[in-house]
């Protein structure tokens, strides 16, 4: 199972927020490549990186964070918030992001995903947010009728990298990952599905790893390690534990 440490740009800097909600932001470091030499440092593979202004703009705000972030660790990373055209897509690709995460224009543009997947086999992610097993989009300000299950099965064949289930309540408040949607999820679609949401202790990341037959595949955390509710190495461990190197893997 892979770990994906997370980094939120909001003006410039990295923060937590708390359920979605941008004026409950959390500042943990104004140079996020301060966190992302740290993790790097740590053993991790993969950062997982998300524009917040972007997402609630539909277009990159904080590009030259991401782009010291690239440039500071050799991290593989995966960028999600207002990616929504191909030309974004393109352009954050060949900055060397090695995987791009479409969330509201996979609901409002599905052509586009499925253009995507098919230029860039294995290098974009759907990112499926909900609230009470429904969609929201645009930074989590826009709320829809779209059930995360039947967004899921739109892309099941068309060639996506993974799925990326975060639940907007459990997001940012220690609760506890909701392991039983995110397995549900992943068990009507033959796509890697990434838990995000909710981590707090080590029992998070073993309830995620024991629902890898499910298809999850991986887990996305990050208020629990800013905070130092959970050991990063120890996290590392178990998640590698009992099987093949996360690093082998494919999430």
């Amino acid at each position: 199972m892979i770990l994906y440490p997370a980094i939120d740009l909001k003006d410039g800097a990295c923060v937590r927020l708390l359920r979605g909600a941008l004026d409950q932001a959390t500042l943990y470091e104004r140079d996020p490549t301060v966190a992302a030499r740290r993790f790097a440092g740590l053993g991790f593979d993969w950062l997982h990186v998300v524009d917040l202004d972007g997402a609630v703009a539909g277009a990159a705000v904080n590009a030259a964070a991401v782009q010291a972030i690239l440039a500071a660790v050799p991290l593989r990373v995966q960028l999600g918030g207002g990616i929504r055209d191909m030309a974004a897509i393109e352009h954050w690709l060949a900055a060397g992001v090695s995987r791009v995460i479409l969330g509201t224009a996979a609901v409002r543009d599905p052509a586009l995903v499925v253009a995507a997947c098919r230029a860039f086999p294995g290098r974009i992610c759907v990112g499926i947010d909900a609230r009470g097993g429904r969609v929201a989009t645009a930074g989590w300000t826009e709320a829809s009728t779209l059930a995360a299950d039947t967004l899921a099965r739109r892309y099941a064949d068309s060639g996506v990298a993974a799925l990326i289930h975060t639940d907007i309540e459990r997001d940012g408040a220690l609760g506890g990952v909701n392991v039983a949607a995110t397995a549900a999820l992943a068990r009507c679609v033959p796509v890697p599905v990434v838990a995000s949401g909710g981590v707090a202790s080590l029992a998070d990341v073993a309830a995620v790893r024991a629902a890898e037959a499910d298809g999850v595949a991986g887990l996305i955390i990050g208020r629990a390690f800013y905070d130092g509710a959970l050991d990063p190495a120890a996290a590392l461990a178990l998640a590698q534990g009992g099987g093949e190197p996360a690093r082998a893997r494919h999430a």
